[in-house]
């Protein structure tokens, strides 16, 4: 009986302004805006637009990512210092590419091959690893948005940097990269065993379920996500019961590369991220095996475990939108009228329709919503029951405040039903009997749209069962019911009723309502 769905549940964020100021905030965006400004004639970059190897020491201290060395340093405080500055200026150098891909900074003059592959951790490099040509650094236009810029100016030029991070966690892995370079310094892409469009497509799809994993319940707050869940929801076929060896071997392996790509992906504030224990890798490399988390939440929890922030739920949700996929936020329908409203939420989690529901009253009189609501509930098309289902709830959320615009359809054959019942639950007064008709054709109204929003669960079983106890003769009236979804509602009493007298006498009145229909 149900209509198009829509292909996501819709996701909870935050305003714009709110949005900004988080996406100002995260590591690398805010490294990318301090090395904007520090940039100057003297700055010195390469072929590929990246500073030279002399200027990264001068950047990681701007961005105070070196720290202070022991005055006597031991052999063992030497090698940990070299390593730690070797961090720092790997860290200072992709802040760098992110101010060059953003437009934080312009580069001029610096020279380019054609062919080009990215690295793991510093982007588009040319295939001939010599960089012996310089450009001249400007400050871009792109950093007057960030005083001046709106909240929508800031959010672009935050997923602007997502893409650059989201390319260096697509790209292949450094080990692989040296494995690949030739006798004459090229690059040999063959030899990489890597497509980029396979590395994209996987991760596009892991966080898109990741962001269903997260919106799915309508909720507002974090949920954490185990890593071997969001592995396996990419390779564990659904009709597969228990996994097989190499099944959960390329599980291990997504993981792997799953808990680089994330380290890569937190600093750009999408996720927060617990990452992999080393310690228990070795535990299982020891053991022999890929073993499979247990299931408390410590032992899960060592496997990593990655969390999508509001920012994150907005950049994901923005990559799907630029593919062409839908995926609403609450909020979309508050300028709308109150027949997209009741088509909007029809298959919306609860908390979700509720959130939609009080936007889209916030913004009018609530005599006339409720008027304009009852007015869109009317209808006889497939999504009309669960519509009024829908009105039903939004006029509880009005109060007091409907009571004349339901009092006015008390004797409309769709309408009036839902009114008698919306204001025995307001409490109010005079509320005439409904004709024993108007009884039956709001059961089957009701039952039709439980259908369409749940299936069959075990509460609508308890519905039709409590129906039927409760009037004699039910189905020697229900059948006679004019009403589109009799029949489809009779079959699905006939099937959800347990006393199997009952769901006999359903099926018998299913079928006469389908002779009615077509005499």
């Amino acid at each position: 009986m149900s209509g198009d769905r829509p292909t996501l549940p819709p996701v909870r964020l935050p305003s714009d302004a709110e949005l900004a100021r988080d996406a100002l905030a995260v590591p690398l965006l805010a490294r990318a805006v301090r090395l904007a400004r520090w940039t100057g004639p003297g700055t010195r970059v390469g072929a590929g637009g990246e500073l030279v190897d002399e200027q990264l020491p001068a950047a990681a201290e701007v961005l105070g990512l070196v720290g202070t060395e022991s005055p006597e340093p031991t052999e063992s405080d030497e090698a940990l210092a070299a390593q730690a500055r070797a961090d720092a200026e790997a860290e200072a150098s992709e802040a760098w590419r992110v101010a060059v891909d953003t437009g934080l900074v312009e580069v001029e003059d610096a020279r380019e091959d054609d062919a080009s592959v990215p690295d793991s951790r510093s982007g588009s490099r040319p295939d001939s690893l010599s960089h012996d040509a310089d450009g001249t650094v400007s400050a871009g236009a792109a950093l007057e948005l960030i005083t001046s810029g709106s909240p929508q100016d800031i959010l672009s030029l935050w997923l602007d940097a997502l893409d650059v991070v989201f390319a260096d966690a697509t790209a292949p892995v450094l080990e692989d990269l040296a494995g690949a370079i030739g006798d004459d310094g090229e690059i040999d892409l063959d030899a990489l065993d890597w497509d980029p469009e396979v590395e994209a497509e996987f991760l596009e799809g892991v966080l898109g379920n990741l962001y269903l994993l997260t919106v799915g319940e309508g909720g507002t707050d974090p949920v954490p996500v185990p890593l071997p869940v969001l592995a396996a929801s990419m390779i564990v076929p659904d009709d597969m019961g228990e996994p097989t060896d190499d099944v959960l071997e390329q599980v291990s392996e997504a993981m792997m590369r799953l808990d680089d790509q994330f380290a890569l992906l937190e600093p750009i504030g999408l996720v927060t991220y617990v990452p992999v224990d080393e310690a228990l890798m070795v535990e299982d490399s020891e053991a022999g095996s890929d073993a499979a988390p247990s299931g408390d939440d410590e032992d899960v929890s060592r496997y990593g475990v990655v969390t999508l922030t509001p920012l994150g739920l907005h950049g994901i949700r923005s990559r799907m939108r630029d593919a062409g996929v839908e995926a609403p936020a609450v909020g979309d329908l508050a300028e709308k009228g109150a027949d997209a409203l009741l088509d909007g939420v029809a298959h919306f989690p609860e908390p979700a329709a509720r959130a939609e529901t009080e936007l889209w009253l916030a913004r009018r009189e609530a005599a006339a919503a409720a008027g304009e609501l009852l007015v869109a509930a009317k209808g006889t098309d497939p999504g009309a029951p669960l519509r009024r289902l829908h009105c039903q709830q939004s006029l509880a959320l009005v109060g007091v405040e409907a009571e004349p615009a339901v009092r006015e359809i008390l004797d409309d054959p769709e309408l009036g039903g839902l009114a008698r019942v919306w204001l025995a639950e307001l409490g109010a007064a005079d509320v005439p009997p409904p004709p024993e008709s108007m009884i039956f054709w709001l059961a089957i109204d009701t039952i039709a749209a439980q259908l369409d929003a749940e299936g069959e669960p075990v509460e609508l079983q308890e519905l039709v069962e409590g129906l039927v106890g409760q009037h004699s003769g039910f189905f020697d009236a229900a059948w006679r019911v004019d009403h589109p979804a009799t029949a489809d509602v009779l079959e699905a009493m006939g099937r959800l009723h347990r006393d199997r007298k009952s769901a006999k006498e359903a099926r018998k009145a299913a079928f006469k309502a389908r002779s009615r229909s077509a005499g």
